[in-house]
Formats: C-alpha cells, structure tokens, sequence
C-alpha cells in the first residue's frame, strides 16, 4: 500500500476555469491552513469565488461521499461551473445573513450556554421535595442518588436538566414554553359601535364566512337591529363569548327557504378556531389582527413551569440566571462553587470552567450585553453570525475550510480584536479559513489575499490582483491596496463648519430610561449628515429607531412612545428608515419592477407599430400576468426539476433560458437611442442597469430611474434581477434610489449599518448619495461603524462606554475631529488613528 510521504500534503486549493456567475473563466489558487481574505468592489464576483465555487464544491463533494440514505435527508449543493478544483476540504459556511430562529430560540439556547446553566441548576442546586421543603446541595444528586427530605422523610429524584428546559420538560404550561399568550382583542371584534349585528358590527364573522351568526344570536334574546353601542351588558356577552348552543333558524337562499339547524360560534371563538387553522403567513396576517399579545401571566415570561423555577443556587433560580447578561452569568458563575459544600467543588469547578470556556469567544466577540432569554429572532444579524462563529471554533474540528461572509458585520472597532481570536482558533486547530469581507481593519490581518474585479458585474470577474497586503498595495490594478495601508483619502467631503452646524434648525429629542439606555437629551442638526455610533449594545438602535423614529412620526403626544418625554421636529414631516432587509421573497419582482422602469418600458413597447398591429397592450408585455409571457415558467425565468430521493433543482427555463417570455416578444424590437440593432424587450431587460442607460437616453423617466440605480453602485445588476436574491446592502440602495432627485427639504432619512457588503469604494460613492440627499433639503442620520462613514459625517453621536448595562449614555458628540480628540471616546480612540493612518511602504 503506497503511503503520503511526509510533506507531500497539498498546500492550495487549485480552481481552474471558474465561470459561476460572473465569474470570467479565472483560474486562482486559494493557500490552504492560512487565512485568505477575498476583496473587491461590490458586484465584483467575490462570494461568487467564495460560495458559489469553493464552498459549494467542498460541501458537494463531502455530502456526495455519505450514503444516498444519509443524502436524501440532507441539503444539496450544486455543481459549480468549474473545469476543476483540486484539493479543495470539506466546507462549512458561516453565511452573511443566518436564518431568523424561532420563537423557541434565545441567545441562551442557540450559544448552548443554557444547557451548561440547566446542568448546574440540575447538580449543584437545593432542591425542593414534593412536600415543599427545601433541601440543601448535596453529592448525591451526582450520583444519581435519591435525596431523603429530613423533614418529611420522603425519598424524592432532583430533576434532570431536561426537566429544567422550557422547550420540553420544564415548560410552563399556560404559554407552552413560548413566553408569551396571544388572546383576543374586544376592541378590534367590533368594526362600529354605531353599527347593529345585522350590518355586520361583528368583523371576524364577517371577515370568516359565518354571516348567519346574527340570525342564531337573535335565537338568544339579542337585539340584531340595534346598534352595538345601545345593547344590554348581557346581549354584548352573548354576541362575545355565548356558549356554543345548536338553534334553529330559517335560512333564505337563491334555492329557497331552508330550515337549519346551526350552531352558535360567538365572536371571541370565531378568532380562536380560526388561529387554530391557520396553517400559512396570510391566513395568520388575517386573524392576528384580533389578538394581543403578552406577557405570559403564569410564569411571567420566564417560560418555566413552577417546578423548573423552583431549583436554587444561593438566592437565584434559573429565570433569575437567564435574565443575566452573559457578563452578568460569567461573574456569578465564577462565585458558585465557593457557596456549596467543600465535596462538591470539583464538580461545581468544572461545570463552571465549561461554562467560562465557551463564554469566552462570545465576550471577545462583543456579545457580554446580551441576557440569556433574550430571543433569539430579535438578534441582529451580526450578532447571529458572531454566534456562529463562536460555536464554530467550540466545536474543535480539523481538516475543514470555514468560508465566512462578511464575519465583520456589526462590529465596532474595538471587537475586531475578537474576531481575530476567533479566526487564529480555527486555524490553529488545523482547519482552513476564506473570508469575504471589506473593511481594512479584518483585510489587513489576512496572510493571502485575492481581489476580484476591477469592476461590478461584467466588469469584473477577474482576479485583479493576488498576495500581501504589500503586495497589493504595490500593484497599480489594485483598488484596495491604497485602503489597507492608508494612502487612500479618508476624507470625501466637506463637513460643516462648527459654528454653523445647527444654522438650519434642531431636532430635539428628551427621553426617560428604557432597556440599558439611560435618560437621554439629544439634539441632531437639520440638513447635515449624523452619524450615531458606538460599541456593539451601546444603545444606538433604541435611541434611533424605537425612541427619534416614532416620535417624529407620531400624530400626536399620545401616539408617542411613553419613554419619550419631549421631541421637537423642527419641521419634519417625514421619516423614512432605509434599512437592510431583503426585498420580499417573490421571484417575480425584479431590478426592473421595483424601479418602476418596467411599467414605462411596457407602455413604450406597446406604441410601437407591430404591437399595435398585433392587438397588444402594456398588459401582454408583462411578464407575470401577459399574452407574452413564457408558458413554460410562467414568466418566472425558471423551472423546478423534481429529481426524485434528491432535493428539487431549480434551474433557467428551458425554453426562455430565464428571459421570462416568450419568443413572440423578439417580433417587438424598438430603436435603440445609443444606434446599433434594435432591441426586444427581453433584450433590454438582459442588460445591466448601466448597459441600458444609453439605449434609453430619449426615455426620460426610465433614464432617470436608472441613472438612480447606478448612481447608488447599482449599475452591475441587470435590470432582470430577482430583488430576493440581492443582498442587504443592495436592498438597503435598491429603496435608496426612489428618493434621489426629490426636494427633500422637510424629510430625515435614517439608515441602519449602510456600509454593509460595501468596498471601501463604494462607501464613498454611497457618502456621494448622502450629500445628494443634503443636496436636497434633507437631513441624514446613520447608525454605523464603518471609520470611513464616521470620519466623513458632519456630526457624531458616540455611545457607551461599553455595551448592555456599561452602555446607554452619549459619551461625546461633536465633529469627528472633536470626537477623535475625546479621551471618554472607545470610537475616538479608533477614530483618532483612522484620521492619521500609518504610512506603509512595501
């Protein structure tokens, strides 16, 4: 048997011909056991190189080596369109945006921190007997002993840490678990007070097809003919919770008079059966607007049954544990074994070192501020990746290629520190790491890097440029180089003066503590560019978007948030959040559409000569609902393969190759502005936003609509795109695009985390927006870390000094020269070096 001589493992992962997405046919080699960063304007091709090539063949290859039993059961990645990749590991993604978790999750369950928490509570815990006594800590709950109460001399188990978890055993029984009960709003069941049960005073009978419930109520007593407002108590209770009697009653239909008997199904039952069906997010929309939601009132939200609460160490049970930060739980953990019996310490020492151990990371990584019962759905997107992360370097694996998207998402300065601890431990362990990512801070610790460009879409790509941050900096192809060793300009823009930043006006903003954010005054200039930001926790989002957002967009004092004691608008009428968020899950909705460049292009076909011989309208040049649409996808550009045991494939149409239409659209063409060949509409669509733009040069709305798009750095989508397919930071300047070219004169504009998924590049291009919307009239508020954002703002708003409970004041405001210069400043201090970076020469 031949055997692998000693230094003979491969030391690259070898990828030859590589044409997934835009990808033109490159061939790069990836150093393995090292962190490789991939860099590259937006668009440029980079998680093409990243996911759609050597995760998606390190996952494809590893799954295709398991039994078929073993793959039906498990996700398939595709083949990348690839000549050939060599040596290339098992791969595990820790993607830019991981899935939302369920109401079931927390940050407590989803770090595994809770099932050390439930073990302590389990071992090391007094417990109390069925009889309600208390017992001491002891051994022999270890030992899987029986415990005898001395008082009452019963013999009894301690509960096992299964017991304790609210997602089983230890549930309360009123909320299951959950936390919270929905129950029925009265006041949303009636849509008038004026209106009588005949004319449908009662919406969900109403709204669920049980119209002849007046005529059974009647059955009962109650005045059907009278308004709501003028019935007896007792006539509202029966119309409301009236016991499910059968009543006979007389039914007029187009087929006669029938008579039935029907059963009574009162208003609030009406609701509740209706929950209980509703099986998709449409039929629950419809019926949620019946209930409320609240606060579990048996167990107070903390989920637990009686019995799961009841287990103490020291004064705190496991609800009073939970509701600890993770820097909370770190220093109680530290102080247990010192409160049980000197026999019990090696096992309480242990638990707790497991405990600290997988604490750690997750401190590094700037997470201390969350409790454990925080919920998981309401983590940020950063946070659920640094989750991720901390969970990948616990699990100790070897031999594996970790691909990270963005792993700087969410991070201040100061956690990047942390990130790299975390990477260094992968490594260490023997495994493998790529990352995609832009900031300079992340870039610049990478042994390797690869930037792929120059361009976004078509033009890019290529691998522009491959080596150390020296290197790269050397190479005059290189867009990123001057970013990583500080030639590049910091500055874009002009701030304004100090003495004139609130020359055109004060938004004021007074608020009472909420959550860890302490009493606030706050003043934003009007017209000028704010940046708030601070250490991940600090209180950023509370204090932008649950306390200045809805102030301003409250109608009245009453409507208000109750923590917010004062706001003055000084003249806006209008709040518009641009954030993140994915632009819906329909594949029908494109770059195109969203625009509304699609609506003026359809019409304009529509006047054309053969359109109008042909009987056509705008309507049959729509792809989603047209005589022109493709038959075979229906105009959704792709068809799904059912591949039997294996997951379905979905895949370009075969018959449109994705143009969503049919080929009778070709017949349509209409002259080009730019010259040249005609184009069908299909054609145009197949354009990128910035290949279309000369083609329509004599359209001037569509020109305009698409010189928004390119102007944002959107110009490298095609105008076909699926919007669900773009991603956060393309979404966030997808809705951006609507508002430029508008007098913005009494509108604020908030983003949250702008720079997301943005080169260095792009986020001057972006600040190039922002100016236009200043331009304009508007003011800009930002939530954000990026150094090269918070440099170039008008007016910072820092807050801290730490996150969670250490956070939650403004620590300073003023110009980012002011700030910068702040000692109290933990951005300052970053900020301060960012400003004056360090010379690099190669």
């Amino acid at each position: 048997m031949r055997t692998r001589r000693a230094g003979s493992a491969a030391q690259t992962i070898e990828v030859r011909g590589a044409r997934v997405h835009n990808l033109r046919d490159i061939d790069v080699d990836v150093p393995l056991n090292t962190l490789v960063a991939i860099a590259g304007v937006s668009g440029s091709g980079k998680s093409s190189l990243a996911m759609g090539v050597l995760y998606a063949e390190g996952s494809r290859r590893y799954i295709e080596a398991l039994s078929t039993y073993t793959r039906r059961r498990m996700g398939q990645a595709t083949r990348a369109d690839v000549d050939r990749v060599r040596h290339v590991p098992a791969a595990l993604a820790l993607r830019q945006r991981p899935g939302v978790p369920g109401v079931r999750s927390t940050f407590g369950t989803s770090t595994e921190l809770l099932n050390v928490v439930r073990l302590m509570f389990s071992r090391l815990a007094s417990h109390v007997c069925p009889h309600g006594h208390r017992q001491s800590p002891t051994l022999a709950v270890a030992a899987e002993e029986p415990i005898v109460c001395p008082v009452c001399g019963v013999s009894f188990e301690a509960p096992g840490a299964e017991a304790l978890a609210f997602n089983s055993a230890g549930a309360c029984p009123r909320c299951e678990g959950t936390g919270t009960v929905r129950e029925v709003d009265d006041a949303a069941l009636i849509r008038d007070e004026g209106m009588t049960l005949e004319d449908g005073a009662v919406l969900p009978w109403q709204m669920f097809g049980f119209n002849v419930q007046p005529q059974i109520a009647r059955e009962f007593g109650v005045r059907t003919d009278v308004p709501w407002r003028d019935l007896d108590e007792w006539e509202r209770e029966i119309v409301l919770n009236g016991p499910e009697e059968k009543k006979h009653i007389t039914v007029t239909s187009k087929k006669g008079v029938h008579e039935l008997d029907f059963t009574f199904r009162n208003a609030r039952l009406t609701v509740t059966e209706e929950l209980r069906r509703a099986d998709d997010e449409k039929r629950l929309a419809r019926v949620s607007r019946f209930l409320l939601e609240r606060v579990c009132p048996a167990c107070g939200g903390t989920r637990l049954s009686a019995t799961a609460a009841a287990p103490r160490i020291g004064e705190l049970g496991l609800a009073d544990v939970t509701a600890h930060t993770l820097d909370e739980l770190v220093a109680w953990a530290a102080t247990v074994p010192e409160t049980l019996p000197e026999a019990m310490h090696p096992l309480a020492r242990s638990l707790v070192d497991t405990l600290l151990g997988m604490a750690r990371r997750l401190l590094d990584l700037g997470l201390g501020y969350l409790a454990l019962d925080r919920a998981g759905s309401s983590l940020s997107t950063g946070e659920r990746q640094r989750v991720q992360l901390a969970r990948a370097v616990r699990n100790e694996t070897t031999g594996v290629l970790y691909v990270l998207d963005e792993p700087s998402i969410g991070l201040h300065p100061s956690n990047i520190r942390g990130l790299q601890g975390v990477l260094t431990d992968l490594l260490e362990e023997g495994n493998s790491v790529v990352m995609v990512d832009h900031d300079p801070l992340v870039l610049r610790e990478a042994e390797h890097l690869i930037e792929i460009g120059p361009g976004s879409g078509s033009e890019g790509g290529t691998v522009v440029a491959a080596g150390t941050v020296a290197e790269l900096d050397r190479c005059p192809a290189s867009r990123i180089g001057p970013h990583l060793t500080g030639r590049a300009q910091v500055r874009v823009r002009t701030a304004a003066a100090g003495d004139h930043m609130f020359a055109h006006g004060t938004i004021a903003l007074r608020t009472a503590p909420i959550h860890t954010v302490h009493a606030l005054e706050v003043a934003i200039p009007r017209g000028r560019l704010t940046v708030v930001t601070g250490v991940s926790g600090s209180g950023k989002s509370t204090l932008v978007l649950e306390s200045l957002v809805p102030a301003l967009r409250a109608e009245n004092g009453r409507s208000r948030p109750q923590h917010v004691l004062a706001v003055d608008s000084d003249g806006i009428e209008k709040v518009d959040v641009v954030d993140a968020t994915p632009i819906g899950i329909n594949v029908r909705s494109t770059v195109a559409t969203y625009s509304g460049a699609l609506d003026d292009l359809r019409r304009a076909y529509a006047r054309l000569d053969s359109a109008k011989s042909a009987g056509l309208t705008a309507g049959d040049f729509s792809y989603n609902t047209g005589s022109l649409r493709c038959p075979r996808c229906e105009g959704t550009g792709e068809i799904t393969l059912d591949v039997q045991f294996l997951p379905d494939v979905d895949i370009p149409c075969t018959e449109c190759r994705g143009r969503r239409y049919s080929p009778a659209a070709d017949a349509h063409r209409r002259p080009s502005a730019a010259g040249g060949e005609d184009l069908s509409l299909p054609d145009l669509l197949a354009l990128t936003v910035a290949e279309a733009i000369p083609h329509v040069d004599d359209m001037r709305r569509v020109r305009s609509r698409l010189q928004a798009l390119r102007d944002v750095g959107l110009g490298y989508l095609t105008l076909g795109e699926a919007t669900p397919a773009l991603s956060g930071g393309e979404a966030q300047r997808l809705k951006l695009a609507a508002e430029l070219g508008r007098t913005q004169t009494h509108s604020l504009f908030v983003f949250d985390e702008p720079t997301v998924g943005l080169h260095p590049e792009d986020v001057r291009g972006l600040i190039g927006v922002f100016q236009r919307l200043l331009d304009q009239g508007g003011t800009v508020v930002v939530i954000e870390h990026d150094l090269d954002m918070i440099a170039n703002a008008d007016h910072l708003i820092d807050m801290g000094p730490g996150g969670g409970a250490e956070g939650g004041r403004i620590v300073a405001t003023g110009s980012p020269a002011e700030v910068a210069a702040d000692d109290r400043s933990v951005t300052g201090r970053y900020l301060r070096a960012h400003l004056s970076p360090p010379q690099r020469s190669g």
